[in-house]
């Protein structure tokens, strides 16, 4: 949420940033030009002031226009050798009057379209923009006016090269601004985003560790909106709920088997006492003895379920390879019996786990591995790791399950309906189930060809939060 959220508030920021300090660059240009364009019409205004008595032809005999000539035309050498202007004052048939350089006239282009203008008595107006990356010229133009007619027309042709740079500097001032306003909005914006989503990560946090088993876990006051964090408040309300409900369940699932044990013991008592006043063949009373004591049995797998789902697991780094070995060295004379063969590939591989907890579920396993495999056929354990998980999977070559069956085979209580003559509770693979995800592992089912089962027992290799300095595992 995080990445998503971010980048959409730096996205709307510099979006209000461009639609501010575009404008602003578009009338920072505007204001530049514009006072070029002033100072032209002022000088524009002063050289038609000079050239309004002059008005005769070049070839005119007469010494005070002369004089008003030369006049001009030294204004005009003048004001191009200082400023680099081009200028001139032309009559209405483009003769010139005076102007500098002498190859400056009004024959074409901008400044053509400048002379024609002020020759109606229209003096020039806001001359089209000059941007930074034009090398244009700004021409402007005024009439010399004389008993209300046009006799003769203004002309200068500005280099923009001075005000194209005052215009750049000033966008670059601009653009340093909206950099650092850019920055300070997404320091904001990492601030905000912080400060929103960090009750949502200690919220996901807790979420995953109650569901991955750490009932206990609780979401911290971690800031945020006034809204976040009541719902942490109710988040922790209802997980404390939640653990009570689970906490009586399983009190009373302990409690009811405990308090069971005695009077069955009893009953069984009896049994023993009422066979030795029977014939040692007597069916009724074999039969009796055996569903007593396959009751004890499930009271006792009811009892250690309990006691699985509510003790905490005893994590440390465990050599998995070692436990697996040393379960299928335990669990081969029971294969041999049955004429089966438990074979074990077990290289060494650290993990994360309960040791307690990981060889009571590679004992529920390897037991229904080699109970349901026929005699003559092959057990296999093998020990690996994929970088994150270390796995062992036992894989037999019994009847195995169907599609459907798979969908169930862990649940509490179950049986295949083909196994149930075969001695067990169903209880089995819960408690194994239970003991490894306490601690973030995992049982899986899966077929294995052309007949038989595969069952993977996963944990991880990466140290739980909490546990020892967080670091991961390396690879042996």
């Amino acid at each position: 949420m995080h990445t998503r959220l971010l980048p959409l508030l730096i996205v709307l920021m510099a979006a209000v940033l461009l639609a501010l300090g575009v404008p602003l660059a578009v009338s920072l240009a505007g204001a530049q030009q514009q006072k070029v364009v002033v100072d032209r019409i002022d000088d524009t205004a002063r050289f038609a002031a000079l050239a309004q008595f002059v008005t005769e032809p070049a070839d005119t005999s007469g010494n005070d226009i002369n004089e008003r000539r030369e006049t001009l035309s030294a204004e005009l050498r003048s004001y191009y050798e200082v400023y680099g202007i081009r200028a001139g004052v032309f009559y209405r048939n483009d003769a010139p009057m005076a102007h500098a350089p002498d190859f400056f006239l009004p024959r074409a282009g901008e400044v053509r379209d400048a002379f024609e203008e002020a020759l109606l008595s229209r003096r020039s107006h806001d001359p089209e923009q000059v941007w930074p990356w034009q090398r244009s010229t700004l021409v402007v133009a005024s009439p010399v006016i004389r008993d209300g007619d046009v006799v003769a027309v203004v002309v200068t042709e500005s280099p923009t090269g001075q005000m194209r740079s005052r215009i750049l500097q000033g966008w670059l001032v601009i653009a340093a601004g909206e950099a650092a306003a850019m920055l300070l909005a997404v320091g904001a914006a990492l601030r905000l985003t912080g400060w929103v989503l960090r009750p949502v990560r200690v919220l996901d946090a807790t979420t995953h560790d109650i569901a991955t088993g750490r009932l206990k876990s609780r979401v911290a006051e971690a800031g945020g909106p006034p809204e976040l964090r009541r719902l942490a408040r109710s988040f922790n309300e209802m997980a404390d709920n939640v653990e009570n409900v689970l906490e009586q369940q399983r009190a009373f699932v302990a409690d009811a088997s405990h308090q069971l044990r005695n009077p069955l013991s009893a009953l069984l008592l009896r049994i023993e006492l009422l066979a030795l006043e029977l014939p040692e063949d007597n069916e009724e009373i074999a039969s009796v003895r055996a569903e007593g004591k396959r009751l004890a049995q499930v009271l006792d797998d009811l009892l250690d379920l309990a006691l699985a789902e509510h003790s905490a697991p005893d994590l440390r780094i465990v050599d998995i390879g070692a436990v697996a070995a040393e379960r299928v060295a335990a669990w081969s004379p029971s294969a041999d019996a049955k004429d089966v063969t438990l074979t074990g590939v077990c290289p060494p591989t650290t993990a994360w786990a309960d040791p307690v907890a990981l060889s009571s579920a590679l004992d529920a396993v390897i037991d229904n591995a080699v109970k349901f495999t026929p005699s003559g056929e092959t057990v296999e354990v093998t020990v690996a790791s994929n970088g994150d998980t270390a796995t062992v999977v036992v894989t037999d070559n019994g009847p195995g399950l169907t599609d459907e069956e798979l969908t169930r085979v862990g649940d509490r209580f179950w049986r295949s309906g083909r196994h149930q003559n075969i001695k067990g509770s169903g209880l089995g693979l819960s408690i194994s189930r239970a003991l490894l995800a306490a601690g973030g592992g995992s049982l899986s089912y899966e077929r294995h060809e052309p007949h038989g089962l595969r069952v993977t027992v996963s944990v991880p290799r990466n140290a739980p939060a909490g546990e020892a300095d967080g670091q991961g595992l390396t690879e042996r």
